[in-house]
């Protein structure tokens, strides 16, 4: 592949992403989007089931599988390692868009927030989530991590390096803040729907499998400085008066992500 086509299906492939990541938030918050989590096309209660049930699987079997450096390593003989990125960020969105498409709404109500304050809440700690998910890839290494950097570092024929591990911001925390960001945008909503109940549990379970293995790649790279900061600083919950004030790396990176 030439640079300035791996290039362009970088930047193609970043651009879905964020349409997709974009429609996220409507489709989880029911906001402004044709096909949202409670609305669409509907089926009996089991075939709904069944049907979210396997979207729910197909996003997590693609995301662990392809996120982990041994597949990584074997992909990278057919794909240009320029382009390994952007392809992950694109199949990833398609598997969400394929998400949306078929997801089958179960409408019963799980529970229904009728104070005003309540609702305020709840949709405060919903954008809330999704902000601190936003933010949280800038301070990794935003176009990084979505594939831009890759192909930019292809087309000017400079040697790409990883970014380096550091501690900073939300990240002297929580060692996944962008999963904690996620988890609260999945959670929080004045309206708690089967169907909704359903994609929440799902993507919890997800999350919680993939810092598994994620962090295990993680030690794997890092060794002992990440093995440190895991001892002090929580996954996913913050713990109120403490933070990690800094980390000396041995080995510079971010897999896994």
């Amino acid at each position: 592949m030439g640079r300035t086509l791996a290039l362009v299906f970088g930047a193609i492939s970043y651009g879905i992403f964020f349409l997709t990541f974009l429609y996220l938030i409507g489709f989880v918050g029911n906001l402004a989007v044709p096909k949202s989590i409670d609305s669409g096309m509907t089926t009996g209660t089991g075939a709904a089931w069944l049907i979210n049930v396997v979207l729910l699987a197909l996003f997590g079997i693609q995301h662990s599988v392809m996120a982990r450096p041994a597949f990584k390593k074997r992909w990278t003989q057919f794909v240009p390692a320029a382009v390994e990125r952007s392809t992950f960020v694109l199949l990833a969105s398609l598997v969400l868009i394929l998400l949306y498409w078929q997801w089958r709404p179960m409408t019963q109500v799980i529970w229904s927030i009728q104070a005003i304050w309540g609702q305020y809440l709840m949709w405060a700690l919903f954008f809330g989530g999704f902000t601190i998910v936003l933010l949280s890839t800038f301070v990794i290494d935003h176009f990084d991590l979505f594939g831009l950097r890759q192909v930019m570092l292809n087309l000017r024929r400079q040697a790409y390096t990883h970014p380096s591990f550091k501690v900073t911001y939300f990240y002297r925390f929580v060692r996944h803040p962008l999963y904690s960001g996620f988890l609260m945008a999945f959670w929080a909503t004045p309206q708690m729907t089967l169907g909704h109940l359903l994609f929440a549990v799902g993507m919890t379970t997800y999350i919680l499998i993939a810092i598994r293995y994620e962090e295990r790649d993680l030690i794997l790279f890092h060794g002992q400085d990440y093995v440190n900061y895991r001892a002090s600083v929580p996954m996913l919950v913050p713990r109120l008066g403490r933070v990690h004030q800094t980390v000396r790396p041995q080995v510079s990176g971010q897999p896994g992500r």
